[in-house]
């Protein structure tokens, strides 16, 4: 009897790590407000109060280009841009414009007449 719950114990504590391992290796999709958070630092830019983005804005762009790993998330964040930016004060040619700034190739578009359903 001894054995079989010590085989038992054993056995739910493998599992848990299994668990445990695999949760703390999946990766969570980057949501619009974590999107636009991080993107602050772009809002001078976007906002037509500077020339250009600063460097901290065009790590942030790249940054969240990255976190979008799937056609979904590249598709929910390009709403997004377009929901939020007349909120923000975005001014659409500077949307346009912050990719080539920052000398990205970005799969997010922040282009307000893009029709999202389109992104992969």
């Amino acid at each position: 009897m001894e054995k079989k719950l010590m085989s038992l114990s054993w056995s739910l504590g493998v599992l848990g790590l299994v668990v445990l391992f695999a949760a703390a290796s999946s990766v969570h999709a980057i949501t619009c407000q974590d999107a636009i958070m991080a993107l602050m630092p772009c809002q001078k830019f976007l906002t037509g109060f500077a020339y250009k983005p600063c460097a901290l804005c065009c790590k942030a762009m790249a940054n969240v280009n990255a976190a979008a790993n799937t056609t979904q998330e590249r598709r929910d964040l390009c709403t997004c841009f377009q929901q939020a930016g007349p909120a923000l004060g975005v001014m659409p040619d500077k949307a346009k414009q912050l990719p080539q700034f920052c000398g990205l190739t970005v799969s997010v578009p922040m282009d307000p007449n893009i029709d999202c359903s389109t992104v992969n």
